[in-house]
């Protein structure tokens, strides 16, 4: 009885909703200022997400009857590819506490189309926000399922010993008064055993023995063989109602002392977790704090045609996702799920077709329009080397794991720089992608002899770049081909 008041004690103390954690301590000041250790420029486009972020945690501080009525703005990203829009998406998700789904409009179709379905965005977007409650309530009862998954690893090195005799046995007075004695005696050899057991465990030396131990078997062969298409629904209500008639199979594995401390720790947290709890609470979070980036929104624009052809469809994938981005409720697995709060990112390079090509409904849904810039040589010296993740760094990085110091000249650097420019203004502009087919072709032979080389330390100057370089940027045929 006290275990379980243990349990139902861990389970509803120690930790505040989610939702009231989400973005709390970041201005949009701070916002950009992180966003910048990344991505070079964009400080539009930064700004208005920084601002869009701070409106959410603005918006649960007022109280609920003003609360509702204050409905996220949302922002339509305009520039072509490689200058930062999914960048800018993508580190978001890391910064940003929140419920987080990135998806790409042309992935989905009207409904009576072979595709995925809108509401399978909503969905996602729930799958994402019960991931991020679970884990936050998982690393709560950590420790406390780590005693128990130790406890459980004593269990298996030394088993409680058996009485002989039932309680029944020993009511009727039949029970073999030798064995009790024996196993009476047996009990002192136990704590003993258990207690010498534990003092290896805690110093580490059993980490490598093998032992055989119970693990659930979860597999179900139905599950995802609707994925990807508009069934989706139907796959989490089959795997559930599977789940729920047929019981949980056991198996036996061998396994280390170290694997089966994950194993026995995992479930334990498992069994310590309310997920009904933690399902809740994730609906709430998706729906207050949710936020969906819709990438290539411009390859569903309708251009006009007449109303034949593929844009008849492309239309009605707008007008599917008109409905979620203007606030409805959509059935997930874990409940209903209200958009009415959800911040919607839309981001295209527009260069066939233009905003004014969306549904006029639509448009009206993303009042903030951001035009990011195309990028210059400036931005291209900038992207080598002043973001945390500069791709300079990675292929230092990379080659120092074969003992080679690689080293980039500043000419270099410019000489790079001006030719991802050249090459971008002569054939497809791809943005700062370009950078990364310039610089494999340049490396290619470093990174190849890189572990039989004697010289381990190498010098990359404007002569080098423009030896390995030069021929294919000056010839635009092969410029195409190559870069």
């Amino acid at each position: 009885m006290n275990e379980m008041e243990n349990i139902e004690k861990n389970k509803n103390e120690g930790h505040r909703p989610a939702i009231d954690e989400i973005g709390k301590e970041n201005t949009p000041r701070e916002i950009v200022a992180e966003l910048d250790k990344y991505i070079v420029g964009q400080e539009k486009a930064k700004r208005a997400v920084a601002i869009a972020l701070r409106n959410r945690w603005r918006s649960r501080q007022l109280d609920e009857s003003m609360r509702d009525e204050v409905i996220p703005k949302n922002i339509l990203m305009i520039g072509s590819t490689g200058v930062g829009k999914t960048e800018i998406a993508r580190r978001l998700a890391r910064l940003v506490k929140a419920p987080f789904v990135k998806v790409e409009a042309t992935k989905f179709t009207e409904v009576g189309y072979v595709g995925r379905d809108v509401d399978s965005i909503v969905r996602d977007l729930a799958e994402t926000a019960v991931r991020m409650v679970k884990q936050q309530r998982l690393s709560e009862v950590k420790e406390k399922a780590e005693g128990l998954a130790e406890e459980r690893i004593l269990d298996v090195f030394v088993p409680e010993p058996k009485k002989s005799s039932s309680p029944l046995g020993r009511l009727f007075g039949t029970a073999d008064d030798t064995e009790e004695e024996k196993s009476e005696d047996g009990e002192p050899k136990y704590k003993a055993g258990r207690e010498w057991c534990k003092k290896r465990l805690d110093a580490g030396e059993l980490e490598n023995e093998l032992i055989e131990i119970d693990v659930e078997d979860n597999g179900h062969p139905m599950v995802g063989m609707f994925a990807g298409s508009g069934l989706e629904s139907m796959s989490d209500n089959i795997q559930d109602m599977i789940g729920s008639l047929v019981p949980k199979k056991h198996r036996k594995r061998k396994v280390t002392v170290k694997e089966a401390r994950k194993i026995f720790t995992q479930e334990e947290s498992l069994k310590l977790v309310d997920m009904d709890e933690v399902a809740s609470e994730a609906i709430q979070v998706a729906e207050r704090s949710g936020i969906v980036f819709l990438d290539e929104i411009d390859k569903v624009a309708a251009k006009g045609n007449g109303g034949s052809g593929p844009d008849v469809s492309r239309e009605g994938v707008q007008r599917d996702i008109l409905p979620i981005v203007e606030g409805s409720t959509v059935m997930t697995k874990y409940g209903p799920l209200k958009t009415d709060h959800v911040l919607f990112i839309a981001a295209g390079a527009f260069h066939v077709a233009k905003p004014s090509d969306l549904i006029p409904e639509l448009q009206g849904r993303f009042p903030i329009r951001v035009e990011l810039t195309a990028l210059k040589k400036e931005d291209f010296q900038r992207i080598l080397t002043e973001p945390k993740n500069a791709l300079i760094k990675q292929y230092e990085a990379l080659l120092a794991t074969e003992g080679l110091t690689l080293s980039f000249k500043d000419d270099a650097i410019e000489r790079l720089a001006q030719m991802a420019f050249d090459v971008n203004a002569q054939t497809e502009n791809i943005g700062a992608r370009r950078l990364h087919t310039l610089l494999e072709k340049l490396l290619e032979e470093v990174s190849f002899d890189a572990p039989d080389m004697e010289n381990k330390d190498v010098v990359i100057d404007a002569s080098y770049v423009d030896e390995k370089l030069s021929e294919i940027t000056i010839n635009r045929d092969l410029s195409h081909f190559i870069l």
